[in-house]
């Protein structure tokens, strides 16, 4: 790409996020509470866990993100409480956004194999800039294939802004199924660093759910004993409405102990009737019977950006899950949902 191309891409990655539009996760159930607040203790033991993105590599600048998040299952109270610290870093302008947030989630046993469970999420975000380094894009002259001025020309603002935000979700699952929702950004915090501008981040509402089927089990060889290996298929979905703009993933995922394999398509539908195909996402995870979980998933460009020009997206991630013998005194059946 041309030096001008790179800067106009980058404005306009730039002005996308400063509308508020949030940073988006290919493996979702990997980054729970980034998902819904209500997963939250929904592993009954507990668990660490981070994830880092980064988007469109090919190009000469970067798009970063990250999460790091805990929690803890507290049987007596039927409460989960957890952690979690999130953010992205854009180099161009060195731009950063940050959040550090404390979750609470409610279980109530509907039946004997049905649970709902509740969350929020109460949060202090944080978001620098560094005008001294953004270029305008009414500072792009496009026939002449120049910048007019010099970068930093025409702010005035502040450069940091601090605020709190709220979250909440739900979650109701069973043996094979799970659905939940979500809404986040309720307090709609600023995120304009012009001082005559009052943009406000909006609220993203989601909606995600998912069916498991199980497969005839295999069997591993573990030296001179056999034990059952589960094989299961799982299908979901996950819409997400944030603003003006909507996006419908749906997706699979196929388990074959320890060996996760994944597959979604990313795209559908727009609000404005136009075609909507970004990509397609590639998993692969692994799931020990010591509580690790890793898992590597890449997204292929099938947008109009195209795929040797933007790179697509890696992705990574790390989970352990802390499993006791503990004998509890409710009996719960696990989530169903996918492990990535």
């Amino acid at each position: 790409m041309s030096k001008f191309s790179i800067f106009a891409v980058l404005f306009f990655l730039v002005c996308f996020f400063s509308k508020g539009q949030d940073v988006q996760y290919s493996q979702f159930y990997a980054n729970p509470f980034y998902l819904n607040p209500a997963f939250a203790g929904s592993t009954d033991e507990s668990r660490v866990g981070f994830n880092f993105r980064n988007q469109w590599p090919a190009l000469d600048q970067s798009f970063l993100a990250s999460t790091a998040y805990g929690d803890h299952y507290f049987e007596n109270l039927n409460s989960g409480v957890g952690v979690i610290i999130t953010g992205a870093k854009e180099s161009f302008t060195q731009s950063q956004w940050y959040e550090v947030g404390l979750l609470y989630s409610y279980r109530l046993k509907l039946s004997e194999s049905t649970l709902f469970q509740i969350g929020f999420q109460g949060s202090f975000t944080g978001r620098d800039v560094y005008f001294d380094r953004v270029i305008l894009g009414t500072q792009l002259d496009i026939n002449r294939g120049v910048i007019i001025g010099q970068p930093g020309d025409g702010f005035e603002g502040e450069s940091k802004l601090r605020s709190f935000d709220a979250h909440t979700g739900f979650l109701f699952y069973g043996k094979k199924f799970w659905m939940g929702g979500s809404a986040f950004h309720l307090l709609e915090p600023s995120i304009s660093f012009l001082s005559e501008s009052e943009n406000t981040l909006p609220m993203r509402f989601g909606v995600h759910g998912g069916y498991r089927f199980e497969l005839a089990p295999g069997y591993i060889n573990e030296y001179l004993n056999n034990y059952d290996q589960e094989r299961s298929m799982a299908i979901a979905f996950n819409y997400r409405q944030q603003g003006l703009y909507n996006q419908l993933d749906i997706g699979a995922e196929f388990f074959f102990e320890p060996l996760i394999l994944g597959l979604w398509y990313r795209g559908l539908p727009t609000k404005y009737q136009l075609p909507n195909s970004e990509s397609l996402i590639a998993l692969v995870g692994i799931s020990l019977d010591s509580g690790i979980e890793l898992g590597y998933s890449f997204d292929f460009s099938v947008s109009k950006l195209g795929q040797s020009v933007s790179g697509g997206a890696h992705e990574l991630s790390f989970r352990y899950v802390f499993t006791s013998n503990k004998r509890r005194k409710n009996s719960y059946p696990a989530l169903p949902s996918f492990r990535f």
